[in-house]
Formats: structure tokens, sequence, C-alpha cells
């Protein structure tokens, strides 16, 4: 479709969805700021309808239906946020809707969809055996399928986040967008090309799941043959048609962040910046903390888009304590020792003399390893940031203590 006609969608749809959807805040990063060196905003989608941007493109993907549409009710597939976004759409608009999800679907996720309305069913490991099975869904009931992506009102839908933008930051010149199946980047890039195209968008993709950058160097979506990532609100394997057409005319940049980077950005967004954010949603923060200044090319004002905070509480503790030891502040450590009466006693206090905080001790003498009169310990420590760290590991060195770091 012409931009034209992709930007009077998108404006309709800001139109259609100003009664219903938030209008979410942008706040300040003093510390992104510091550490770019550029005037940092977040747009917090984290804090939309059902914890993230998805409702945009689902309401208006939904509201659009014709009567004979709308009897017939809707059915998607999704891990949890398009899922929610389309339940609490549906149910908005009295329309009936059933949504796939996979067997391994967080639960906060699937009771979440169930409360909005949505009638639920598990099938499948992945998003694809989910997404057929709803496919199969449609065709036998007549249900319209509401795909996360791959439709022009959803990025329509998506894209009046950029209009928000816009009006929020006027003099924007950076937005970093999450970048999953590309609804979001699409809408947004096609946005800035035709509103302001002095802005530079930048794509934030998992390292582990990055679709984009051989897809665009084909020429066609292209898709992966595995991924693994935590951040699964943008681990799609495989682009999609019509976000793919725009992203090729608007041709932003794609950027990728490995899990460490993300666990760090979900980290300060949670220490820093006071929001819940789910690793997909951290990935704009992810980029501008890990990549390179040539990479980014920064023009400021920069926004990050916060594309979601729907995290479940058990990935929530096991991403904090992967940030936490990104950051250096977290560390599990061997160390072997005499086995003498004074000998962990003298470990411990040598490591209360560096400041760091004991949080665990396991005194074993059963390794094969081990000669007879020596044990490990394996310690579990809490230091004040990578410097400690390293005057730590120093401190115990020169003790005469050979430590082996846990990954």
């Amino acid at each position: 479709m012409a931009r034209m006609d992709v930007i009077s969608q998108i404006e309709a749809a800001a139109t259609l969805l100003a009664p219903v959807i938030r209008r979410t805040p942008v706040v300040t990063s003093r510390v992104l700021a510091e550490r770019t060196g550029h005037d940092v905003r977040l747009k917090c989608e984290n804090l939309q309808r059902t914890g993230s941007f998805k409702p945009r493109g689902a309401y208006n993907r939904i509201a659009n239906l014709s009567e004979a549409e709308r009897v017939r009710g809707v059915v998607a597939a999704s891990a949890g946020n398009h899922a929610q976004g389309v339940a609490w759409s549906a149910t908005s608009l009295g329309i009936e809707s059933t949504v796939f999800m996979p067997l391994g679907a967080a639960l906060p996720k699937l009771v979440a969809t169930k409360s909005y309305g949505a009638t639920v069913h598990q099938v499948g490991d992945t998003i694809d055996e989910s997404l057929a099975a709803a496919r199969e869904f449609a065709e036998q009931t007549g249900a319209t399928l509401v795909h996360p992506f791959d439709h022009v009102d959803i990025v329509a839908g998506q894209g009046t986040v950029a209009l928000e933008i816009l009006e929020q930051i006027p003099d924007v010149g950076t937005v970093l967008v999450p970048t999953g199946g590309g609804g979001l980047l699409a809408g947004v890039a096609a946005v800035m090309q035709r509103l302001a195209p002095q802005v530079r968008v930048i794509g934030v993709q998992a390292e582990a799941a990055a679709a984009w950058p051989a897809s665009l160097a084909a020429g066609k979506p292209v898709a992966l043959e595995s991924m693994a990532t935590m951040a699964d609100g943008i681990a799609v394997g495989r682009p999609g048609e019509v976000p793919f057409e725009h992203i090729l005319e608007c041709a932003p940049t794609i950027l990728t962040v490995d899990e460490d980077a993300l666990s760090k950005a979900l980290l300060l967004c949670m220490e820093r910046a006071k929001l819940i954010v789910e690793p997909a949603g951290a990935a704009a923060v992810a980029a501008l903390m890990t990549c390179t200044p040539e990479e980014l090319a920064l023009q400021g004002p920069v926004c990050a888009i916060l594309s979601g905070g729907n995290i479940d509480p058990l990935l929530l503790t096991r991403v904090i304590g992967h940030g936490l030891s990104a950051a250096g502040r977290y560390m599990a450590a061997r160390v072997t020792i005499s086995d003498r009466p004074g000998s962990l006693s003298r470990l411990l206090a040598e490591l209360g003399r560096t400041g760091a905080s004991v949080l665990d001790v396991v005194h074993s003498r059963t390794g094969a390893w081990l000669a007879i009169d020596e044990v490990e310990v394996l310690l579990t420590l809490e230091t004040r940031g990578p410097a400690h760290r390293d005057d730590m590991l120093s401190a115990l060195s020169d003790a005469g203590y050979v430590v082996h770091v846990q990954d």
C-alpha cells in the first residue's frame, strides 16, 4: 500500500483508539542520558492496558470487522501479550474470542488471558504449532484470525505509538523499537518516514532470535532454523509479509542484543526507572547500554520504547540474578582450601576485608580432584559492581587463593 494510505490508516486508528487506549507516559532516564550523552526518554507501553502495546493493533483490527465477521468471533495464537490484547479488545467490543497458547506459556499470561474473557486452548510446544491450531479453528468455525503482526490494521494500530511520541517529544531525533514480527517497527517507521523523516529509527532484536538481518539481506522474509531467548515477546522466527514491505521501504537500522544485555537492561529499568519491564520490552534499553556509539549513531533526543511489562515472577527472579551477575554484582566462585581447622574462617575473614557480602557457603570434601587434605568451598557473593569484584578477586589471589568463577 502507498505510504499515504498507511499514514491515513494510522491516523484513523488513533482516532478509533483514543477513547479506549491509554496515552502512555514518557519518562526521562538520567542514567541512560549519562551513558549516551543524549537526552533519553522511555515510552512506557509496559503501562498500557494489558501490560503491552499489543491492544493498539488488536483493537484496531477487531473494531474494523464487519457485523457478519463479529458474529463469528475471533481467534488468535500467542504466548502472552497478543493473547491478552485480543482477549481484552474482543470483550470490550462484545465479541467472542478464542486464543491458542503453547503448553509452556507463562502461567500469569495464561490466567490474565482467561480473565480478559477469552476461551483458551493450550496446544503445541511452540507458537507456530499454536498458530497452526488457530488457523484450523478459523477454517472450521469461520472465526477471523487476528494475526499478531501480519495485517495492515495491526500495523496501523501499533503505529499510533509513534504519533504519541511525536506529540510528547516533538524534537525527537532517534526512536528505538523492540522488534519481533515487525508490526510495531513497521508502524513506527512508516510514521517517521512520512511525518518526521529526520528521525532515526532503530529496530532492536534479541541476538538469539534475530530473523530481520538475514531477511532484509535476502529481500524477503526468511525463517530462522532455531531460536532461544528469554525475550519471548520478540521471539519470532519469520518476519511478517505486511510489516516486511513497509520496513524494506523505510529501511530502519536493525541492531541485536544478547541475553546478558537484556538482563542488565531489565535490572536498570527496575532499579533506576522504577518500572517492571519484560525482557522483550527492555530490548531498546539494552541497545542503548551495550551497542557502540557507531552502531547507534544517535541523534538526540532519544526515545526508547518499553514495549511490555508482562513478566512471570519466576522468570523475573532468575533474570534479576542473571542481571546482577552480568553487572558484576553477584558472583558464584569455587575456592580450594586446606582441610585444617581455621582455614574456612580465614577465607571468610579475607572476604570480609574486601567488603564482599557472603550470601551462601557450601563446604565439600567429595570432589575427585581434591587431595586428601583439601576441601572445596562454593561461595555465593554480592559485590558492589565490576570494579569491586575485580578488587576482591585480586585480594584473594594476593592472599594465595586460587578462585574459579562460575558462569
